[in-house]
This record gives structure tokens, C-alpha cells and sequence, in this order.
């Protein structure tokens, strides 16, 4: 059974679809997070198939962007995230208002 583009196409959208549902669901704002990033992999799944699937190298430049973006997110999103649930550990997404000065 051959492995062609079609599949990776597929399993960037259950990655996508996967994150999306853990976003809509859990409350825990770390687990979010990790959501959000589920999403962006499946995003740049689906950039590298086409990218491949037309023999273009745009795709893969985007995905590169996407990445870096996506580092700086995790660095100020994992950062607040742990400074509030150091202050409150049962803290959800729905207690995100201690943000407010």
C-alpha cells in the first residue's frame, strides 16, 4: 500500500479537527495551548502536501513563518499561563480575567 499525498492531507485535518475539539472543550488554559499548537502541526501538515503535491516551494516557506510564529506564541502563552496557574492552580479559561490591571 503506497503512502501518497492524499494521506497526509488527511491526517492534517483529524490533527486540525482533534485540536479544535480539545480547544472547544477543556477549560484548562495549558491544555489549550497545546490545542492551539495541535492545530498549527495539522495546518503545516497540509501546507508540505501541497507544497509537494504542485512542486512548489511556497508552502514549505509558509510553514516556516507558521513555526516561528508558533515559537513565540508558546513562549509569552506558556509563560502567562504558568504565572497564573501559579497563582491560582484551579484556574480555567473563564478565570483569565486576573489579566486585567
Amino acid at each position: 500500500m503506497e503512502v501518497t499525498e492524499s494521506w497526509y492531507l488527511v491526517l492534517g485535518a483529524l490533527l486540525f479537527i482533534i485540536g479544535g475539539t480539545g480547544l472547544l472543550i477543556r477549560r484548562n488554559p495549558l491544555v489549550m495551548l497545546m490545542c492551539v499548537e495541535l492545530m498549527l502541526n495539522g495546518v503545516n501538515l497540509t501546507f508540505v502536501a501541497f507544497s509537494r503535491m504542485f512542486s512548489d516551494i511556497r508552502g514549505q516557506t509558509v510553514v516556516f513563518f507558521v513555526l516561528v510564529v508558533a515559537a513565540a506564541e508558546v513562549v509569552v502563552g506558556l509563560g502567562l499561563v504558568v504565572a497564573i496557574l501559579r497563582r491560582q492552580p484551579e484556574a480555567t479559561a473563564d478565570d483569565l480575567n486576573v489579566l486585567k490591571g
